[in-house]
């Protein structure tokens, strides 16, 4: 991409950040919908999981992504792989458990589902775009 004009690579990033924004705004809408729509509230516990999925990545990761993909001999970083996948199985976990006690319908659980999907396209699409060795590109 280094033969284009700038303009046109500032309206491609701008384009891809319109993208993210889109899918973030419509994961919290389906969050809202599965809740509104069926008139039951305990479906927002997963959005309680998506606050608390990445809080173990800025405290002990900060801006470093390179953590995502290498082994590390560092136990913090080991600890803060484990605390972020275990957040990331509640955020599946909560819905499925709701579901099985009854608390909620089919349809808030395909839209909680849908959520979950919507936010992780947005998450690899976000990691993919920051990628500066210009590897992998979700758009």
């Amino acid at each position: 991409m280094a033969d284009l004009p700038g303009y046109l690579i500032t309206c491609l990033n701008s384009g891809k950040l319109a993208l993210l924004a889109i899918l973030v705004s419509g994961g919290i809408v389906l969050q809202i919908l599965a809740c509104v729509l069926y008139n039951n509230w305990w479906p927002m516990l997963t959005a309680l999981m998506y606050v608390i999925i990445p809080v173990p990545l800025i405290l002990f990761a900060g801006a470093d992504t390179s953590i995502y993909y290498t082994e590390s001999e560092n136990s913090w970083v080991d600890a803060t792989k484990f605390l972020t996948g275990a957040s990331a199985v509640g955020s599946i976990a909560i819905p499925i458990i709701l579901k099985h006690a009854g608390v909620i319908t089919w349809g808030a659980f395909a839209m909680e589902i849908s959520s979950l999907f919507v936010f992780l396209v947005a998450i690899l699409s976000f990691i993919g775009m920051n990628n500066d060795d210009g590897g992998y590109s979700a758009i």
